[in-house]
């Protein structure tokens, strides 16, 4: 093939891809990215599920350590404790 006719599809194929594939490809990751950053019905019924056993698990503590401390005598209360532990764990 003779270089003459090489250079021009070359450039052509490059311009193509500078100017028709490269913002094509920059678009569709942006509208992908718009997609997830939304919260869909099943992202909510998750959240709210989560919330749900996390709430339950709260419950479930609170009962245990209003069980340990009533065998203990000691204030039924333990979950005050909770932040002060953590700040010592910080220092």
């Amino acid at each position: 093939m003779d270089e003459t006719i090489l250079v021009p599809i070359t450039a052509a194929i490059v311009i193509g891809i500078l100017f028709l594939g490269l913002p094509w490809l920059i678009l569709h990751y942006v509208t992908k990215w718009k997609q997830a950053s939304t919260m869909t019905m099943e992202d909510e019924n998750l959240l709210d599920e989560l919330h749900d056993i996390a709430r339950r698990l709260d419950d479930r503590v609170n009962t245990v350590e209003r069980i340990i401390a009533a065998d203990r005598d000691v204030p039924a209360r333990v979950t005050e404790l909770r932040p002060q532990q953590a700040l010592r764990k910080e220092i």
